[in-house]
């Protein structure tokens, strides 16, 4: 590899752990330090498609984001697309990815490659490109990131470290809640170290990071925007229903803040309580007109309005769903994640251990 370039396997857990988002804020400290970075994703799992070309949508995203040249990235070898997988269990699909895999990090021109990898650590496996056949072949240590849900995360992290044995070079445990803050900083950091896991990075909860925004919400409803079309960036951190009466609707969403408020495109009543309170946006059910004073009202307040032709439970489940699983795709989260691990990540004990001086 050109100048004989480090490189490092990112994977989580489960799914929805934070590893995107660790990549990006790994990759700003990274070049803080004056390094330069190159990215790749053996095992394409987010399919999707750019002027008909099958792409893996991490992998655009981290090439737009960090301005990537095509000598700086690293296609995935294998797409775990529908007609991909079937091919696989078909047995019609015979190829040793494990063979094309070996030759991934050859003329890298950077310092250090940041590899994406599996969500879980048996994701892959039917290509024989699971988190550890992937370490093994690529001869790359492992960050493994973890979702914080309580101190028995241990025993997880413990059991991930004996299937990877060596591999492993640290964890970074992210989503921790302020309460349980200072039992993860002085109880299990330390019990992890002693078993012979070294914590690289505590990341707290962020709200934000588990948000969605306005425009995403619009995409996933297939809504209609009826006034504030450019405050669509806003961001979205609580589900409320309208369902009630006017006054415990008021006690109700003085409780939320930065509301989507879904009720019915008649309930005049509900959507004014809305608007007097931390609503960011407002859903109303239905494909029911509102009235003009609520359109004035929010023109006024500049929340959207938004109309579907869709029943508030369908509504809700699906908003509700997309909470905390909507990729790092703005800009506000990507400042985010970075402000984080530049103040919890332990970038410089990284770069000891990979041996890179700096």
């Amino acid at each position: 590899m050109a100048k004989s370039a480090k490189s490092i396997l990112i994977s989580s857990l489960e799914p929805l752990s934070g590893k995107s988002g660790t990549i990006v804020g790994l990759a700003h400290l990274l070049r803080q330090k004056g390094l330069e970075i190159s990215y790749g994703k053996p095992v394409g799992n987010c399919p999707g498609y750019v002027d008909g070309q099958l792409v893996d949508e991490d992998v655009e995203f981290i090439r737009q984001l960090l301005e990537l040249s095509p000598k700086q990235l690293r296609l995935p070898v294998i797409y775990t697309d529908v007609d991909s997988v079937a091919k696989r269990l078909q047995g019609t699909d015979k190829q040793d990815y494990g063979n094309i895999l070996a030759g991934y990090l050859d003329r890298v021109n950077s310092d250090i490659i940041l590899l994406e990898g599996p969500g879980t650590l048996w994701e892959g496996s039917i290509f024989q490109l699971s988190m550890g056949e992937m370490a093994k072949i690529l001869q790359t240590p492992i960050l493994l990131v973890a979702r914080y849900s309580s101190p028995l995360i241990a025993e997880s992290l413990l059991k991930a470290r004996e299937e990877l044995n060596n591999q492993l070079l640290g964890v970074v445990i992210s989503d921790i809640p302020a309460d349980d803050w200072e039992e993860v900083q002085s109880l299990l950091k330390p019990y992890l170290a002693r078993q012979g896991v070294e914590v690289l990075g505590l990341l707290p909860a962020s709200k934000l990071l588990r948000s969605i925004s306005v425009r995403e919400i619009v995409h996933l409803l297939g809504a209609k925007v009826l006034c504030r079309p450019d405050r669509l960036d806003w961001m979205v951190e609580s589900l409320a229903i309208g369902a009630m009466n006017v006054n415990a609707a008021l006690e109700y969403f003085r409780k939320g803040e930065n509301m989507a408020v879904i009720t019915g495109g008649d309930r005049t009543d509900l959507q004014l309580a809305a608007l007097e309170t931390s609503t960011t946006c407002l859903i109303l059910t239905g494909s029911i007109s509102p009235d003009p004073l609520i359109l004035g009202r929010a023109e006024d307040l500049e929340v959207p309005i938004l109309s579907v032709n869709l029943d508030t439970l369908t509504t809700v489940e699906i908003v509700d769903q997309a909470f905390g699983k909507i990729r790092l795709q703005e800009q506000v989260k990507v400042a985010c994640i970075r402000e984080l691990m530049e103040e919890h990540f332990q970038i410089d004990r990284l770069l000891e251990k990979l041996t890179i001086g700096v």
